[in-house]
This record gives structure tokens, sequence and C-alpha cells, in this order.
């Protein structure tokens, strides 16, 4: 497959007009019109991913993070970004990015992450616009953004929901701000994958009792217990690694014939003592 054609198949899950303006996304390196028979997906296209990309023969690297985000002056082997880059063009290997434009799609990211906590009647927790979806009956604007809200299925402690998100994802422990201030069950709760310190306004805003997501700081934490809603921190990682069964699920329904998947082990940045 052509990876201008894989890349078509990518934007009709993900489109690129989803992402933040802020953000990098697309195909970040490589030829458009390489043939794509590998492809290798990781959430980061750090050394150990592209070590393991170029050691299997991977055509594609698959990645949720960017591998550029800022600018570069230079490409050479003085700065660790810019050495990686040259790596996959020596190999032939394209690299092609999913970020915000992922976090924010219908069906993506946050709508998964939602699915995994069993959530009901969700909604968009911070709407960014409105794109066209395919449904049963037709073409339909559907609102996009960052994160979502729903409702448990059965109300719960904080303590008993931090245990419940950290068995669903798979997470060695979680961080709670605010369970002291919550004494009472709760069953409305937002949930937004990757570093949501940004995510507590709109969230209060929303009326959630509970936002799960990643890399609150002291301040932000506190911020949130003192308006009365929780936050339990489950990391940057934690909720975003599912990206890796979500892709490979989905290449091998729409391209599984065309294409070999290979997709990183799970294996969080951090050391946990």
């Amino acid at each position: 497959m052509q990876c201008s054609k894989l890349i078509e198949i990518l934007e009709k899950l993900a489109p690129a007009a989803c992402a933040c303006d802020w953000d990098n996304v697309g195909l970040l390196v490589g030829r458009s019109k390489k043939e794509i028979k590998k492809v290798y997906i990781a959430l980061d296209g750090d050394e150990r991913a592209i070590e393991e990309a170029v050691e299997w023969g991977a055509d594609l690297l698959l990645t949720h993070h960017p591998i550029i985000f800022k600018p570069l002056n230079r490409i050479n082997d003085s700065d660790f970004i810019a050495e990686r880059l040259i790596k996959l063009i020596q190999n032939d290997i394209c690299c092609y990015a999913m970020h915000t434009n992922f976090d924010a799609a219908p069906g993506c990211m946050a709508d998964a992450a939602a699915g995994i906590l069993g959530l009901t009647q969700t909604e968009v927790l911070e709407i960014e616009g409105t794109v066209k979806t395919d449904t049963t009956e037709g073409f339909t604007e559907t609102a996009y953004g960052i994160g979502k809200t729903g409702y448990l299925e059965q109300p719960v402690t904080v303590r008993e929901l931090a245990g419940l998100v950290k068995e669903r994802f798979g997470l060695p422990f979680v961080t709670i701000y605010g369970e002291q201030d919550i004494k009472e069950s709760v069953t409305f709760v937002g949930i937004s994958p990757g570093a949501g310190s940004s995510m507590i306004k709109p969230a209060l805003k929303a009326g959630v009792e509970v936002l799960i997501t990643g890399d609150i700081g002291h301040h932000s934490g506190t911020d949130a217990a003192a308006n009365h809603m929780a936050v339990i921190d489950a990391g940057h990682y934690g909720l975003e690694y599912l990206f890796l069964d979500y892709m490979e699920d989905f290449l091998k329904k729409k391209a599984g014939e065309e294409l070999e998947i290979y997709k990183a082990d799970v294996r969080f940045p951090e050391t946990f003592l």
C-alpha cells in the first residue's frame, strides 16, 4: 500500500483538522509515495522504538506523540531529535504522528478511555468543533474535542474509583487529589488522557465530580480539590498507551491483508519503587 493511501485511511479515522493549532501531526518524515508493507506502532518515536523499527524492517513508524514538536534549526548528530530523524531517513522509514487529532476525533482516544471505564451518556468535555462522520443514516455533524464526561455504572467512592482506574488501565499506581474533600459517592466523572491540567476548568464548569487524567502538579491538584472536585492522576503514559492496541486493531480491520503490523511493548517510562 502506498504511504499516501494509508494516510487517507488514518485521516478518515482522525482528521488532521481535529488537531490543536499548536500541534504537529501527519507525515513528519519520509516519502508519501513509498510502498508500505510493515507498520510499527509506538506511543513515542524514541530511540528504542526506532531501533526496533529498523531491526524489524519497518516501512512506517506510526506514533501518537510527534517526533518533531519544536522547530529544528539543523539536522545533525549533535541533537538527539535530529539524530533520530537521520536514522529514520537512512533506513527509508516514514514516520506518521496522530496526536491531538487522535485525542479529539470522535471514536478515538477519549471515547476509547471512557469505554474502558464503562461510562454511559458520554459527552465531549471541551468541544473544539464539529466534523462530518459516516453513520448508518448518512453523514452527520459530530462534535469533537478533548476529553469526555459520563456516568459510572454505579456510585462509588473516590478511592474505589481510583482502584477501578488502576485495574482497568493496568497501572502500577495512581495519585489522588481531594479524596478527603469528597466523602460521598460519585457518579459523574470526566476523563482526559494525557496532560490534563488545562482540563480542570472545563471539568469544573461541566460539574464533574472526579477528573481522571495525567500530569497533574501539586497546585493544579490542590486547586481542583479546593473547588470540591477530586482528581485521579493516572499518568500521561498510563491513559494513552491504549493507542497501541487501538491502532493495531484498526489497521488489521482496514488493511490487514496488505500490512504487517507490530506494536511496541507496554513500557512505562518511569521506574516505580
